[in-house]
């Protein structure tokens, strides 16, 4: 029996930092567009649908290929408004209106354009594979965790994490992995009992940091504007994300 993965792209239009951020043009393109095309090429999903409160995404996510089945409450699109009541309302909007029940939800956020479908693909196949309840992006910590400090009250820097008192080098110690932003996936029914995107055990899917850059600001912007004309460049019409 075929396995049901529903991709879910959320992309609210109020942005502090970056005013229309998702629709903001990337090599060009809009944002949201990369996100769309990667998962259109994913050979793994079943459907892929837009969660917006904002008319413009909805119609460029539309003209992408995605679907846009319904418009997001104004009060799940909120700066304060919890994400995974987003996904959540989603997920049962699907259930109640069109009787769609999925196996896995995959969230995917519009600020990763440089994720591929093939990272789609592999990201479904560990979870399949080893019949997984969640499986997260991740890629290697350029900064690693020992590395780190915090300011006392009084000002000075203190270690983030207690470590040995010898001097560490960085080739020596256990690699460290930080969420990218660009995959979430996770069985329907743990997320729809637990209220999260995480299961009590979350394996990985590594992504290399040529992917994993994700846009949170208008510095992420110009970088990855520079990045993905780069690649179009060398492999003409970019078809990697």
């Amino acid at each position: 029996m075929e396995t049901v993965v529903l991709g879910l792209i959320t992309a609210r239009g109020g942005s502090k930092g970056v005013p229309g951020k998702n629709i903001k043009v990337i090599a060009d393109k809009p944002m949201i567009t990369w996100t769309i095309e990667a998962a259109i090429k994913s050979t793994s999903l079943s459907r892929v649908i837009v969660s917006t409160d904002d008319k413009d995404i909805a119609q460029i996510s539309l003209q992408s290929k995605a679907e846009v089945p319904f418009m997001r409450p104004n009060i799940l699109a909120e700066d304060d408004s919890p994400h995974i009541d987003t996904v959540i309302h989603a997920v049962e909007w699907m259930v109640t209106n069109e009787n769609y029940n999925a196996d896995y939800i995959m969230l995917l956020q519009p600020t990763s354009p440089m994720r591929t479908a093939r990272d789609i693909d592999d990201a479904i196949s560990i979870a399949l594979e080893k019949d997984l309840g969640c499986v997260i992006s991740v890629c290697e910590s350029k900064l690693h965790p020992n590395f780190t400090w915090s300011i006392s009250e009084d000002g000075s820097l203190t270690n983030f994490l207690s470590k040995p008192k010898e001097y560490l080098r960085r080739q020596t110690l256990k690699p460290a992995y930080a969420q990218n932003g660009a995959i979430f996936l996770i069985r329907q029914d743990i997320l729809l009992k637990e209220k999260t995107l995480y299961a009590s055990t979350v394996f990985p899917y590594i992504m290399p940091q040529e992917r994993s850059l994700e846009v949170d600001d208008s510095w992420d912007m110009y970088l990855a504007d520079l990045i993905m004309r780069n690649m179009k460049s060398f492999s003409g019409e970019n078809d990697k994300p």
